[in-house]
């Protein structure tokens, strides 16, 4: 087959599942599922390969379930107040909880119900039933009882029901043995120099972590190059070896991709495309009996894939069902566009911001890791439907326990590295309080606010005619709803230029003068409200500022462009400059404001942020130890309405 005629198909993800199950149904690949027997002391957690019945019953023997005497319950049929009855030594029996009852007595007295007469007899004023405080033989198990059945996970109560019926081993599947194979001549391994062209190689770390976390017994391969007898070398050899084999990158179609190409020769591609956003690239097929699962290289495409593919593998082996997905609904804090013909994941984060659910995407990009990090849960866009819109109600996938998300802090607005420190400070908190913070800038924030979608937005909003930061935007936008604004912070804006400044950029004549290259901030910034006036105030066309259409959310993600050489400059904060070891040329200070609603300022996540903000000592100093920041109003309302 010819390189250049593999092309990636369009598979709808329901038509992809199916032919992939039907494959693997006559591939046989479940029908021969290994076991092995242990000890029963180790099999928690564990599939049993078998059903598991009781050797003996238990209790073995009729057992006293009281500390007190043992009878016949005849002989004190009629005991009373009025009318005690007198036993003799030869009549009853004391006994501890879990004594042997002898044949003759058939009932036990709680001693707190026994007198005892100094002669060694006893008298009692009550009268007993048949096994009255007994537990009986087979009480609990009786022998040849089902204890669990095959295909059962193996819970530490299980194991206490089988050694107490005698069964002492256990035969267990053995798990999956996985291999996850990265391929790629670019990927070097973690702690090395990283140079240009070259990527760290972490994909396997995640990978195996979750499919172990999942049952499997995983193994992450080492790299290989992108040669395609390298790569069908490998995978042979891993079929040997495994029971499934996952290859990271080189399902696509591009000019180094050979995995379609690979698996074609040496065994049967079933599915190589899925209409999925992200991991369309997804690659499914057979050498043998023995599964390849072909994942997209990005890690975000990689990791949401292995989940439609790799869990239904590992629990169809073991003989288990998937687990159930907890899904919840909440309002979309923004609108969400979707290609039609795709099925879309999208990540969220989510927030109870009073009665309403909000979930909010975390990220984008098929190689943003830390959309996933931050994500609370999935949603899922359906093939035949173009988005969803703002405010509309969509069921969640939930990727963390329902506490931590009602434990969260809702911030949306402008973003600033103090938010992040704040972060760590409220889950130090016990029980911890989670900071969700979407960066969507100060104007996003007030909507934000105005909808109800968050407990607190950042802003720094400058008005030019009063000179006056938000409060402005305040009365123009968020009329009659009783808030409070209260300072989190001033710091200094500029321009971050790499370490040494050797383009000598002072200002915004120098970059349009020699054609410089800059990044600027999403349109609705206070930043880029900033960058606005003092071009107008410089008379400086933006159509002369190269980049200035460029985009990005975040004063680090403004950093990291500089200081990957991607661009000259771009406009942020001194604490984002000092991150990244950059220069920085100052503008102008500004304050940063945090707008609270009044309905939440009895809020217990909204009082312990502002508590940490007015009074952490520790906190303060470290919001100093950043560089660029002024406190001396933190924590002081600066208006009310």
């Amino acid at each position: 087959m010819k390189k250049d005629s593999i092309y990636v198909k369009n598979q709808p993800l329901s038509e992809a599942k199916r032919v992939w199950k039907e494959a693997l149904d006559r591939s046989g690949f479940y029908d021969n599922r290994p076991s092995e027997v242990i000890n029963v002391d180790d099999a928690r957690g564990r599939i049993a390969a078998t059903p598991v019945y009781a050797q003996h019953s238990s209790p073995t023997y009729n057992a006293s379930a009281m500390d007190g005497i043992a009878v016949n319950f005849l002989n004190i049929a009629s005991a009373s107040e009025a009318q005690p009855v007198h036993l003799s030594r030869d009549h009853f029996l004391p006994v501890n909880t879990g004594n042997a009852v002898p044949e003759e007595f058939n009932a036990v007295v709680m001693i707190e119900d026994v007198h005892y007469i100094d002669d060694g007899s006893v008298e009692l004023i009550h009268p007993a039933t048949p096994w009255q405080h007994i537990r009986t033989v087979g009480e609990d198990i009786v022998a040849t009882e089902l204890i669990i059945p095959e295909n059962h996970c193996i819970r530490p109560i299980d194991q206490g029901a089988m050694l107490a019926s005698g069964v002492t081993c256990v035969d267990v599947l053995i798990p999956p043995r996985i291999v996850v194979m990265p391929t790629g001549s670019e990927l070097i391994e973690p702690g090395k120099t990283v140079r240009p062209g070259q990527i760290i190689e972490f994909n396997t770390r995640i990978l195996t972590g979750y499919l172990n976390q999942w049952g499997a017994d995983a193994h992450a391969h080492k790299p290989v190059l992108d040669d395609p007898d390298e790569l069908r070398q490998a995978i042979l050899a891993a079929v040997e070896e495994y029971d499934i084999v996952i290859t990271n990158a080189g399902a696509s179609a591009g000019t180094k991709d050979f995995s379609n190409e690979v698996l074609q020769s040496i065994g049967t591609v079933v599915v190589h495309g899925i209409a999925t956003k992200p991991g369309k690239p997804v690659l499914l097929a057979l050498v043998g009996d023995t599964p390849i699962v072909g994942l997209p290289g990005y890690p975000v495409s990689a990791m949401l894939t292995m989940r439609l593919f790799a869990r239904e593998l590992i629990s169809g082996f073991l003989g288990i069902e998937l687990p159930d997905e907890t899904k919840i609904e909440a309002i979309m804090s923004r609108p969400m566009h979707s290609s039609m013909g795709v099925d879309q994941f999208v990540r969220v984060t989510l927030g109870q911001v009073g009665d309403k659910l909000i979930a909010t995407p975390s990220g984008k990009g098929a190689g943003s890791v830390m959309s996933m990090v931050r994500a609370d849960g999935l949603l899922t866009i359906p093939v035949r439907a173009e988005g969803v819109g703002a405010g509309e109600l969509v069921s969640i996938e939930l990727l963390r326990s329902k506490a931590e998300i009602e434990s969260t802090l809702v911030t949306i607005g402008s973003h600033d590295n103090v938010l992040d420190l704040l972060a760590n400070f409220l889950h130090r908190l016990r029980p911890p309080i989670r900071l969700s913070s979407a960066h969507v800038g100060s104007m996003g924030g007030i909507m934000a606010i105005k909808r109800k979608e968050a407990h607190i937005a950042g802003a720094h909003l400058l008005d030019e005619n009063t000179a006056e930061y938000n409060v402005s935007f305040i009365k123009r936008f968020l009329t009659e709803m009783p808030l409070k604004l209260i300072n989190l912070c001033y710091r200094e804006q500029g321009f971050m230029v790499q370490p040494g400044n050797p383009r000598k950029i002072t200002g915004f004549h120098d970059i349009a003068q020699h054609g410089y290259s800059f990044i600027n901030r999403q349109k609705g910034a206070g930043t880029r409200l900033l960058t606005d006036k003092i071009l107008r105030e410089n008379n400086i066309d933006p159509d002369h500022i190269h980049g200035y259409h460029h985009e990005e959310y975040t004063h680090m993600n403004i950093a990291a462009a500089v200081a990957s050489g991607t661009v000259d400059c771009g406009m942020g904060i001194r604490a984002a400059a000092l991150a990244l070891e950059l220069d920085f040329v100052p503008i102008a200070e500004e304050r940063y404001d945090l707008i609270v609603p009044r309905d939440y300022l009895a809020d217990s996540r909204v009082t312990a942020a502002l508590d940490i903000i007015l009074s952490n000592k520790d906190f303060r100093q470290k919001v100093i130890s950043l560089g660029g920041y002024n406190l001396r109003d933190s924590g002081s309302v600066l208006y009310s309405q």
